[in-house]
């Protein structure tokens, strides 16, 4: 005993000593901005219709990427007119982002590049997310190598193997963006080892033909050996193509099913899971994993003891501190192990029949107990790359949070280097079940829709300001809402899960995580997360329960409108019922819907100060006598751009939640 004291006290003096270097080596987020180019025509003075010209080319490209899909070219004025009247303008966004994440690139970038290239009548401005380009000549489908651009990681390349590997397979990608499909761009990853997983991405602006585009990223990929082939993370870019390379995700786990050839769909859809959810590995990671795995060989010798416990949750025992990078807090929960031998006769051997799905963290199953109880089984799969940080992050929550509106963690097995969660049993699984499903949705009326919004905001209160931790959830969607019996909501999934300490409000990572559609613009494009960033996904959500339609797919089937765009138009425009799921014409309350509509819409605003907090969330809904302020713009809309004055008032902007009269409030 005294020797297991003696090394769990040299772990903990070594992680301390390693967290505490590790902070002063940590810096703020990097900003989307990459770079730009404005060197290549002088500073000049430009004219009144020049001048002109170039904001309304401006003003409509930012316009245009909230409904394209994610390219476009526009030009204004007459080149007739004076040497500098016209303006030739293009953005083209990373082929991985669309939509919101493309509109608000275009965006930033059309508002900064004056600033950044003042009276310049040429210019380029790259962003990790898109590229935005004007000049005074028209270039639109002219191949432009010149200049090229690069940049490239700290750590360097010393295998000539790797550089022929992923030189070969950048080239394997250049031929799967130009020849095997037509969307000029592709992304992928590929196993450099058993141990080491490289990823890359090429694109085209999409205004160049095939050949041209072929012709640009061979060009960039032929600069590589002069600039960067010695370095690990490395990217090249001109006006109209890039490539680039690295050992980690840099693409959104987003990943559009157009850009992958047909003949490919199959053999893609069982491996793309694990694909985009591998990470890679830190040297904090490293020490973790490591710190837990003499934990996990102390568990299986103790677990052993369990298996004569005949099918019972055993024993409690200690699970010792788990660092966040975000907190020092030492977590300690008392956590309850059942013996692997149980779980596999509550599942039959992990049989197919049991199975109830399959996630990021690995396939989960039904089982019963011996006592008769269900349960449900998480199992981590070996080939998740993110699934040992999810089983910490689970354990170490899950074990720590109780309410009625999250899930229930009931014990772990940690034996035959399994490493496997036991929740309890929903019988009614997950909302998206049910929400998204023509037939199942029917069941769920208008009072059980607001028993659900008022369950979850229930739960994330919970989570943000009442547990003893202060936890941000960041992957809030449907499909992580689980129905008891009695359909009420249990908030799950806290593999992504992220604690702060006392009077910490907002966190910056390099990595993020989470669901396209629902992340909070602020941390897609600039990894900043704070309670504010749940609140955007429960605005999301929000509006998906009131209107029956996933917030992904809602782009496809109104008009080239997302959700939130759509809500905010028909808002301005006073006609809030056009959102409503039609199967709620019957029992649905007008003024309850409208409240929950507009509760929405200010969880979703594009300032994340402006969004309330889950508490007044809470208040808001309880209240019929309250009155909510103005909701100002969503995030990524464009209804600034198209919509009237009257609509788009920025009066609100100031009022707050504490603005309190005593009437029910409507648009218009």
């Amino acid at each position: 005993m005294e020797g297991k004291q003696l090394i769990v006290r040299s772990i903990y003096s070594f992680v301390s000593m390693f967290l505490l270097g590790f902070r002063l080596l940590v810096t703020e987020a990097q900003s989307n901005y990459v770079g730009d180019d404005c060197s290549s025509t002088t500073p000049k003075s430009l004219s009144s219709e020049y001048k002109d010209n170039l904001n309304s080319v401006l003003t409509w490209l930012s316009s245009d990427a909230a409904t394209s899909k994610g390219y476009n070219h526009n030009s204004f004025g007459n080149s007739t007119s004076g040497a500098d009247a016209a303006v030739y303008g293009l953005y083209d966004c990373r082929g991985d982002v669309s939509g919101y994440f493309c509109q608000f690139c275009v965006s930033t970038a059309s508002r900064e590049v004056l600033q950044r290239c003042p009276n310049r009548v040429s210019v380029i401005t790259w962003y990790d997310f898109c590229i935005l380009r004007y000049s005074n000549e028209n270039f639109f489908g002219n191949v432009t190598v010149d200049p090229a651009w690069n940049h490239t990681g700290s750590k360097n390349v010393s295998s000539s193997e790797e550089i022929q590997k992923g030189e070969g397979f950048m080239r394997s990608l250049i031929r799967k963006a130009t020849v095997e499909t037509n969307q000029l761009y592709y992304m992928d990853g590929f196993n450099l080892s058993s141990t080491e997983r490289r990823y890359g991405l090429v694109q085209c602006s999409r205004d160049l033909t095939r050949e041209g585009c072929r012709e640009c990223l061979e060009t960039m990929l032929a600069k590589v050996p002069k600039c960067c082939e010695h370095k690990l993370g490395w990217q090249v870019s001109s006006a109209s193509c890039l490539i680039k390379y690295d050992d980690y995700i840099f693409y959104l786990l987003h990943n559009p099913a157009s850009s992958v050839p047909y003949t490919q769909i199959a053999r893609q859809k069982g491996g793309s899971k694990a694909k985009l959810l591998i990470i890679g590995l830190s040297v904090l990671g490293a020490v973790a994993l490591l710190c837990f795995s003499v934990y996990c060989f102390w568990f299986r010798k103790r677990a052993r003891t369990g298996r004569r416990t005949g099918g019972r949750i055993p024993e409690t025992i200690r699970l010792s501190s788990y660092h966040n990078v975000q907190t020092e807090e030492t977590l300690n929960p008392d956590i309850s192990t059942i013996p692997l031998i149980t779980i596999l006769q509550s599942t039959d051997n992990f049989s197919e029949a049991s199975k109830l799905g399959e996630g990021g963290f690995g396939p989960v199953y039904k089982g019963v107990l011996p006592d008769g109880r269900q349960i449900a089984v998480k199992r981590l799969s070996e080939s998740s790359g993110q699934g040992s940080e999810e089983f910490k992050n689970e354990v170490m929550f899950i074990a720590k949070l109780q309410h009625r509106n999250l899930v229930r963690l009931l014990a772990c097995c940690l034996e035959e280097k399994e490493k496997i969660l036991v929740y309890e049993y929903m019988n009614n699984a997950s909302l998206d079940f049910h929400l998204f499903d023509e037939r199942k949705k029917r069941q769920l009326d208008w009072k059980l829709r607001l028993s659900i919004i008022n369950g979850i905001a229930k739960g994330l209160l919970y989570l943000h300001e009442d547990s003893r931790l202060k936890v941000i959830h960041r992957d809030l969607k449907a499909s992580n809402v689980l129905l008891d019996d009695e359909m009420n909501p249990k908030i799950s999934d806290f593999g992504l899960a992220r604690s702060f300490e006392k009077g910490q409000n907002q966190a910056n990572t390099r990595r993020v995580m989470g669901t396209y559609g629902y992340m909070a613009p602020e941390y897609a494009m600039e990894g900043l997360f704070s309670v504010k960033s749940d609140v955007f996904s429960y605005g999301v959500l929000v509006l998906e329960i009131i209107c029956g339609k996933k917030n992904s797919g809602f782009y496809l089937s109104e008009c080239g409108q997302s959700l939130t765009l759509y809500a905010w138009k028909v808002w301005c425009e006073g006609e809030c019922l056009k959102l409503m799921d039609p199967v709620l014409e019957e029992s649905c309350i007008e003024s309850e819907f409208v409240k929950c509509m507009h509760i929405g819409l200010l969880c979703v605003q594009e300032d994340a100060a402006d969004r309330p907090t889950m508490s007044t969330v809470v208040v808001m809904l309880a209240s019929d006598m309250m009155s909510l302020p103005k909701p100002n713009q969503p995030a990524f809309s464009v209804g600034r751009m198209t919509l009237d004055d009257a609509s788009t008032s920025k009066s609100s902007k100031n009022l707050s939640i504490n603005d309190v009269t005593v009437s029910n409030i409507f648009p218009r």
